[in-house]
């Protein structure tokens, strides 16, 4: 009897560790948010503890995941997640009726204490973060509708952790460059809201790997693989 695919054994886990910085600022919001008359229409998500900015882990899965399936896509449209292909199904789960275990575990990013010490020095509108002003002009009636939107301002940079699950070790090689063509299409692309119009552009910096359970051996061509798309 085939073993499910929601209960395969773990071999070892690899960490990706890196910095993320923000070319332009970035605007993720909160279901949860509650403006008052006179503040800015759309907040953004916040550690409830330290009510610093975070970028939450599943805004860069679900970015990296959409990107590598239009990428990867045999059609001219978006496939549906059961429809994608079988490495991406197996790096990013998918549920339904072929459940499969998720082998990428996103961490929520937390701003860096030096990014955090440079912000509260410097005279930003809110906590750490700005203000931009946009105006949407209806097409129909002419009308302009201003909007605040918060922002974490360009330059700040974020701490990014993501662990690989290794359940097959003759799959490493090939995960590991998929997953690097993921971040090159999101530093190609946009995060958060307001790409469009100049929100969300990031880079990665100082990306490394490393095994947990040292069961996956001479990780060199995985490692410069992840640190080329640094110096590309």
């Amino acid at each position: 009897m085939a073993m499910p695919e929601n209960a395969r054994s773990i071999k070892d886990k690899l960490t990706i560790t890196g910095r993320i910085i923000l070319e332009t600022g970035l605007h993720i919001g909160t279901s949860g948010d509650y403006s008052p008359i006179g503040a800015v229409d759309s907040i953004v998500v916040r550690d409830p503890v330290t009510r610093c900015p975070i970028i939450p882990g599943s805004s860069i899965k679900g970015k990296m995941r959409s990107l590598l399936a239009a990428s990867e896509a045999k059609t001219p449209w978006m496939p549906k997640v059961d429809e994608e292909n079988d490495t991406l199904q197996h790096l990013f789960g998918s549920g339904g009726k072929n459940i499969r275990r998720s082998r990428l575990q996103f961490r929520d990013l937390f701003m860096t204490e030096k990014s955090v010490a440079l912000l509260e020095k410097a005279d930003t509108d809110l906590y750490l973060t700005e203000v931009k002003f946009e105006n949407y002009i209806d097409r129909i009636t002419s009308v302009a509708n201003p909007r605040q939107l918060e922002r974490v301002p360009a330059g700040a940079e974020f701490t990014f952790i993501l662990t690989y699950v290794v359940e097959d070790a003759d799959q490493v090689a090939g995960d590991i460059e998929l997953i690097a063509k993921g971040i090159r299409l999101l530093q190609s692309d946009y995060l958060g809201m307001g790409g469009s119009r100049g929100n969300g552009r990031v880079r990665f910096e100082d990306l490394d790997l490393r095994s947990e359970l040292d069961y996956v051996q001479n990780l060199d061509r995985s490692r410069e693989v992840l640190r080329s798309v640094v110096q590309s």
